[in-house]
């Protein structure tokens, strides 16, 4: 696990190094130097784009230690202006004969090997605009001719908390400085960093810090099981949904088969009985139990659903189900009387934003809840807009109020209990195709068979459902994958983690 951190979080864990004797100008020397370790600029043509804050300080302090080491540098200002600190290590690039230009319209890096982008740090909210806008396109461009593109901190435009932009650098290389922040990860970063490393410069963090999942993480979960043991001692997992409209034979299989792939004992389909001719044929492993229906719909039975969800350890339910008031009876009930552990997907998150959320606290169950922000909205109320400018925020205050967790998926996934938040990074655009939540769910139910603590449940099925997502996007292509591919790689993917046990 990596500690991943707010901009304030990393403004406030400054302010407390600085006021425990350390100097502004010794940490913009830490920091440039430590930036410059990862920058190949032996026998280069570098140019170093610099604003006006802190971050442009930064630059200056790698301007002067790539100079050293024989590169050709020119600094490229945005605007004369200076931090204090930043102004110190100007001052010794000029000393030192180091170019600088003012950046205007005539600006052109074509002939750079190398473009440092030293713009804007984290504590950037707006959106680039003027002479600082049209360099960053002009970056932009030189990135794609070729140019390799560094970023220190975090890429310039690009929000430090959640990731968004409306334009930005897009970089190889992105540098960051002290701990990594969570905006590294969320909303457009992923299409905006090419790779991404940590320079620790001896800063403690002073406030709280979200997780970011690592291979190591799951040990206590994913590990090589005793001979002396049978499918009973990895429990029972059922996935219920499917209705006539989304009959979802072959997703309802693939759900199955990701429960067993992911460890569980026995999975079971529950499923209207008119559904029987066209889920059947896919199911070899699973068992089957069918639901009195009318057209398709499962009508509510009080008896039926007890049978059906009886000695079941977990239950994933909504996918493919539809909306309708038979269904939200059987929801009702079973987050009402199940003893399991509950994870609601799909049209379960649909039924369920038209409920009273105070059922969640009444629930005997525990329950995980894996919405994209759009049935999150429907859920908690708020636009989506707001939701993916604060993701993390609403997603913990959601599962603080009504005590589950949340699942929130996004290209970083979100997980948190309302206390502890960690994101899962791992994951592809490849999954971006019908069933690849359903997936998700199926893994989660999965391991929620046979592991009662579901915050690290969910964790853990995020965790197997990114990496067998992208060892499926590896295999084959971003645009031909689909959610069976995922499905063929989540032994792949769990075998990742047991080397890691």
């Amino acid at each position: 696990m990596k500690k991943v951190i707010s901009v304030e979080t990393m403004r406030n864990s400054d302010a407390a190094k600085i006021s425990s004797g350390a100097s502004g100008i010794e940490l913009m020397y830490n920091a440039g130097k430590a930036a410059f370790e990862h920058i190949d600029c032996e026998s280069k043509k570098i140019a170093i784009v610099c604003g006006t804050g802190n971050n442009a300080g930064d630059g200056y302090v790698i301007a002067l230690l790539a100079e050293e080491k024989g590169a050709d540098v020119t600094i490229f200002l945005i605007k004369e202006k200076f931090s204090s600190d930043g102004k110190f290590y100007f001052d010794k690039c000029i000393k030192k004969g180091i170019k600088y230009t003012l950046c205007d319209d005539n600006t052109c890096f074509s002939q750079y090997d190398v473009i440092v982008d030293c713009i804007f740090g984290t504590g950037f909210k707006d959106i680039p605009s003027g002479i600082t806008a049209d360099i960053i396109k002009k970056i932009n461009i030189s990135q794609e001719k070729g140019t390799r593109v560094v970023s220190i901190d975090i890429n310039s435009g690009l929000n430090g908390d959640n990731g968004l932009s409306e334009l930005c650098v897009c970089s190889d290389l992105t540098i960051s400085i002290g701990t990594l922040k969570s905006g590294h990860f969320l909303g457009d970063a992923k299409d905006k960093i090419g790779q991404i490393v940590n320079c620790d410069i001896d800063i403690p963090i002073s406030g709280e810090y979200f997780r970011l999942l690592e291979d190591n993480d799951f040990y206590d979960i994913i590990k090589e099981r005793k001979n002396n043991s049978h499918k009973g001692t990895y429990g029972i997992a059922g996935v219920l949904g499917g209705c006539k409209e989304y009959s979802g034979a072959i997703k309802l299989a693939n759900m199955s088969v990701s429960q067993l792939r992911s460890g569980c004992g026995i999975s079971r389909v529950i499923i209207a009985d008119s559904l029987f001719t066209s889920v059947s044929p896919y199911l070899l492993e699973s068992t089957l139990f069918l639901l009195k229906d009318i057209d398709g719909k499962i009508i509510f039975d009080e008896n039926e659903i007890n049978n059906a969800i009886k000695g079941l350890n977990s239950l994933a339910i909504g996918m493919g189900w539809g909306v309708c008031e038979e269904n939200r009876k059987i929801l009702e009930y079973i987050i009402k009387n199940f003893q399991g552990n509950l994870i609601i997907d799909a049209d379960g998150l649909n039924i369920l934003s038209a409920l009273d959320m105070k059922i969640l606290k009444s629930a005997k169950c525990k329950i995980a809840i894996t919405p994209h922000p759009k049935e999150f909205s429907r859920l908690s109320k708020i636009p989506v807009s707001e939701i993916l400018c604060d993701p993390i925020r609403y997603s913990r205050e959601f599962a603080s109020e009504y005590n589950i967790v949340v699942l929130l998926k996004g290209t970083s996934t979100i997980i948190t209990d309302g206390d502890v938040v960690s994101i899962c990074s791992h994951g592809c655009s490849g999954m971006a195709s019908a069933g690849s939540g359903d997936v998700l769910s199926g893994i989660a139910a999965g391991l929620a068979a046979y592991n009662d603590d579901m915050f690290h449940t969910m964790e853990c099925a995020s965790y197997i459902n990114g990496i067998a997502g992208e060892l499926a996007q590896a295999k084959l292509n971003s645009i031909s994958m689909i959610a069976h591919d995922t499905v063929d790689q989540i032994s792949n993917a769990v075998n990742k983690l047991l080397q890691n046990d």
